[in-house]
């Protein structure tokens, strides 16, 4: 076991190949081709096969097809197996001497109370918005939505806006925010932090204080679609609708009987959708 766990962390300490790994862990539970990741990390082709090669090797990565393509995602037992070694054998399961415990193993339920729940889209115009408006209205006594961009516009999408009017919601809170201000002291403690594109979920940002539960709930931006007025306005319904539906799986789930790793499962599994 030692001699594979060190195989492994000596993968990790090469700097590009660590941040293959921890873009791949961002986008769980998504599975990415490998244009999709050169094109992130900015490498050449060559060199990305042979960094997916040894994390392939050491069991952190798994490769599965899809047709004729190839895709790649982590491979959450071996990752697992690993962070435990190192913080329950090496660190002997010690929380005051590990900055951050193992809190997947946390058996504890999340307390009853009022959640604070982020999503994060590059331009918090058109899908962020929609989850934040969808989780407000339809669980507001039980969360506290927020959303936020990595490049906010200036501007909510006025097709957005105007999809929301129409499904009878309240826009006058709405407003364009870059997530810079949902860190620091005088920000809200975050329960859960959703993104809700890929190009966020790529982005490598600051950990989060107090480990809030993450996920990933990928979409295609109806910002970018073309075509007619008809076919532009049916992208951002169906963004809306498919968002509504994992809403309202989301708000079905009994916080207060699920511990940390049930939780985090069930998470995925809406982001799975």
């Amino acid at each position: 076991m030692e001699i594979e766990i060190a195989k492994r962390l000596t993968i990790l300490g090469h700097p590009q190949r660590l941040a293959l790994f921890r873009l791949l862990m961002r986008r769980y539970p998504d599975r990415l081709p490998a244009g999709e990741i050169a094109e992130v990390l900015g490498l050449k082709p060559s060199t990305l096969s042979s960094y997916l090669a040894a994390l392939s090797k050491a069991g952190l990565i798994k490769q599965t097809r899809s047709g004729t393509s190839l895709l790649y995602s982590v491979e959450t037992d071996v990752v697992r197996e690993t962070f435990d070694f190192l913080l329950l054998d090496c660190g002997r399961g010690r929380p005051d001497v590990l900055s951050a415990p193992n809190a997947a193993d946390d058996p504890a339920p999340m307390a009853s109370r009022k959640y604070n729940v982020l999503f994060i889209c590059t331009g918090n115009s058109a899908r962020s918005i929609f989850a934040e408006t969808l989780l407000r209205d339809t669980a507001g006594g039980r969360f506290n939505a927020f959303s936020a961009g990595s490049k906010p516009f200036s501007e909510l999408n006025p097709i957005a806006v105007d999809v929301l009017k129409t499904k009878g919601h309240d826009v006058s809170r709405l407003r364009s925010k870059n997530v810079s201000e949902f860190f620091g002291p005088d920000a809200p403690h975050l329960d859960f932090v959703f993104t809700v594109c890929n190009q966020a979920a790529n982005e490598d940002c600051p950990a989060w204080d107090g480990q809030p539960i993450s996920g990933h709930w990928g979409m295609p931006d109806p910002v970018k679609a073309e075509g007619t007025a008809a076919q532009k306005s049916l992208a951002f319904q169906q963004a809306y609708g498919a968002l509504k539906n994992r809403i309202q799986a989301f708000t079905a789930l009994q916080l207060n009987t699920l511990d940390r790793s049930a939780l985090q499962t069930a998470v995925d599994d809406i982001g799975r959708q």
